[in-house]
């Protein structure tokens, strides 16, 4: 194995937000004695599993969910604001404290839930200390991921940035120490993995490593982890029914052992449950 892991401080991020999609339910009858729960989700890992919730664990609870599943990272919020959905798993709290400030919305994050790691990959080193002095890193491109990237950088001991920077006016500059001189390549996030041939090492996101097919284990050589990290996907819910006792429901199945052990069997660590349950 070939892994660093570390947590990463809080700080406002956001997701990159293509095109909206309408949503699509998957959901079994409720039984007559179950209450009904409906959560929007991205259909991976999220769908997944509340997927599993509902077909191995929400029947004994005494609690059914109509789920509901989006192509996009806005419409899931906006229904959950408008009351269509009750709660929803997609985002990590910055996000959704974005959303709120540019939406005049009232959401709140419930309960931390997975991780879905960003990483350090290489096809030429095995550890961090194999580095040399002016190695290539490529950086995905755009503010939200590369804002994420330097900090995961930092947290390695790669870099030292400069006190109090923000995510909404930093670049580069503000990297105020690099002792090895790293040169830093900006590409955009979905190329990355086919950058690692072309440098040293790239910082790829969750999706587009699983994508890639790279393995967290094998190919990271710097890998977040939960603890004290900002990104963790939360459960969401709007301020006036996140003390509904459903809600309270799905989260203990959301941090169940048996969850817990679903997420690490099916993800193998490309997603990380948010408790050990």
């Amino acid at each position: 194995m070939r892994r660093a892991t570390l947590a990463v401080p809080a700080a406002l991020a956001l997701f990159a937000v293509t095109a909206c999609g309408a949503p699509s339910e998957n959901a079994s009858a409720p039984s007559d004695e179950a209450d009904t729960l409906v959560v929007g989700a991205t259909a991976v890992p999220a769908g997944d599993i509340l997927a599993f919730v509902q077909e191995e664990l929400a029947a004994d609870a005494g609690l059914h969910l109509e789920i509901q599943e989006f192509s996009d990272y806005i419409a899931p919020n906006t229904a959950l604001a408008e009351g269509q959905l009750d709660v929803n798993l997609y985002q990590h709290e910055p996000f959704l404290l974005e959303f709120n400030e540019g939406n005049g919305t009232d959401l709140v994050a419930v309960e931390q839930i997975y991780l879905p790691p960003l990483g350090l990959y290489s096809n030429r080193v095995d550890t961090l200390d194999d580095l040399e002095e002016g190695a290539e890193v490529a950086l995905p491109n755009d503010p939200t991921n590369e804002f994420r990237a330097l900090l995961l950088l930092e947290e390695g001991g790669l870099i030292t940035l400069a006190d109090g920077i923000d995510e909404a006016t930093f670049s580069l500059n503000d990297i105020e120490d690099n002792p090895l001189d790293l040169d830093f390549r900006e590409v955009e996030a979905a190329q990355l993995p086919r950058s690692l041939d072309d440098v040293d090492a790239a910082i790829v996101n969750n999706n587009y490593a699983q994508e890639a097919g790279l393995d967290f284990e094998e190919d990271s050589i710097l890998l977040e982890e939960v603890e004290g990290n900002a990104y963790v996907n939360v459960l969401a819910a709007r301020s006036d029914n996140a003390d509904d006792p459903r809600v309270a429901t799905l989260v203990e199945l959301l941090t169940s052992p048996e969850t817990v052990r679903f997420i690490e069997e099916e993800y193998q660590g490309s997603v990380i449950p948010a408790t050990n349950g």
